[in-house]
């Protein structure tokens, strides 16, 4: 029997799919950061070996820490210098994150 705490901490499938595919695509194991989004939940900033950068939103921060643990090659992270150095971002990204009055 499951509780109502268990049933609210297990990552959707579609999640997992997501964080799988990414590890995947981006080096077989990545960073994950999980930020408090307040009401909206959380997000899981994924950090790949190749420095990309990938996000999935679930609906809390319990959620977001049993996502990492259930998905293969994820490993929990601060934003402390190391995982903030792993990051790389490209110029076609900064122009994005910046607004149309970067462009």
């Amino acid at each position: 029997m499951t509780t109502a705490t268990e049933e609210t901490t297990a990552p959707a499938r579609k999640a997992i799919a997501a964080a799988k595919a990414f590890v995947s695509a981006h080096g077989d194991s990545a960073r994950a950061v999980v930020e408090n989004l307040g009401q909206p939940g959380a997000r899981v900033v994924l950090i790949g070996q190749d420095g990309r950068i990938g996000d999935v939103v679930v609906p809390d921060v319990a959620t977001g820490n049993a996502l990492v643990e259930a998905v293969e090659g994820l490993s929990a992270h601060e934003w402390d210098a190391d995982t903030v150095a792993a990051v790389k971002i490209g110029a076609a990204h900064r122009r994005k994150m910046a607004g149309p009055r970067a462009r």
